[in-house]
């Protein structure tokens, strides 16, 4: 659907636009390293992800929602329950399912080294938040293929997720400050930069936390929540401590990183 793409790029250009002057504006760190550098990696990969979706599917979530509507695949559209509902519960069972995605990268040795591209970042702003391998993007839509297949919501509900999505991870990972106030109320239902930071550092046990990416919910839910990090927002260390070197993350290494490098210890499953 040709609006569903113009949709998805507004919202894109205005969310990136405000995020990227609200850096300039009130940053919440220093950064360590080249952002030149760092973001023409950082582009390029947010360049090649929706290439490689096209190539290897026919169908995206939007369309299949609407075809699964009108074939009436899918549990929600076995239901007699009014379209509000049917909205709200397509876009929460799709953030879960990210979350719960999100955990699996870092549970499953081969899905935490296609990860590792989005975590090897040495500063935190709102590139790393469209930073990822397009192996790991190909995967995210084989996962949002299947729960749209299977619970049946509403075209309208895929597409403001989508979006939702997409503008909460550059928002939540966003090199901004926000009046400590502001953040507490806002972290009881959204992920806010200073609560996402936290899964950025190069500690273990803070890495693996906060794996949300829109509605704070679901860490608080399944006890991966951790509201500070140990050393503060300005002096803790982002990344991943096998990878400090900057020359070591240029897009040719980043597309290489996971077939070549280092894991380090980050996987769930070896604790």
């Amino acid at each position: 659907m040709a609006e569903e793409w113009v949709i998805r790029a507004v919202g894109f250009a205005v969310v990136f636009a405000v995020v990227a002057a609200w850096e300039v504006m009130a940053p919440r760190r220093r950064l360590q390293t080249s952002k030149a550098r760092r973001w023409g990696a950082n582009l390029t990969l947010v360049a090649l992800n929706p290439l490689s979706v096209r190539l290897v599917f026919p169908l995206l979530p939007v369309a299949l929602a609407a075809t699964a509507g009108e074939q009436g695949w899918g549990l929600l559209n076995r239901l007699e329950i009014p379209f509000g509902l049917k909205l709200a519960a397509g876009v929460l069972v799709l953030d879960l399912a990210v979350y719960l995605q999100h955990v699996l990268h870092h549970a499953v040795p081969a899905l935490w080294r296609l990860h590792m591209v989005h975590h090897a970042d040495l500063d935190f702003d709102l590139t790393t938040g469209i930073r990822f391998h397009p192996i790991e993007i190909v995967i995210s839509m084989v996962v949002k293929l299947g729960v749209v297949a299977a619970l049946g919501p509403p075209a309208a509900a895929v597409l403001i997720f989508e979006v939702v999505l997409n503008a909460a991870s550059m928002f939540n990972h966003g090199n901004i400050r926000l009046p400590e106030r502001a953040d507490r109320v806002l972290r009881r239902l959204l992920v806010t930069p200073d609560m996402h930071r936290v899964h950025h550092s190069v500690l273990l046990r803070e890495t693996n936390s906060n794996y949300g990416f829109c509605l704070s919910w679901w860490d608080r839910l399944f006890g991966t929540y951790k509201d500070q990090p140990e050393l503060g927002h300005t002096d803790m260390v982002i990344g991943l401590s096998q990878f400090r070197d900057p020359l070591r993350l240029s897009l040719p290494r980043l597309l290489l990183l996971p077939f070549t490098g280092d894991p380090g210890r980050v996987p769930i499953n070896r604790h």
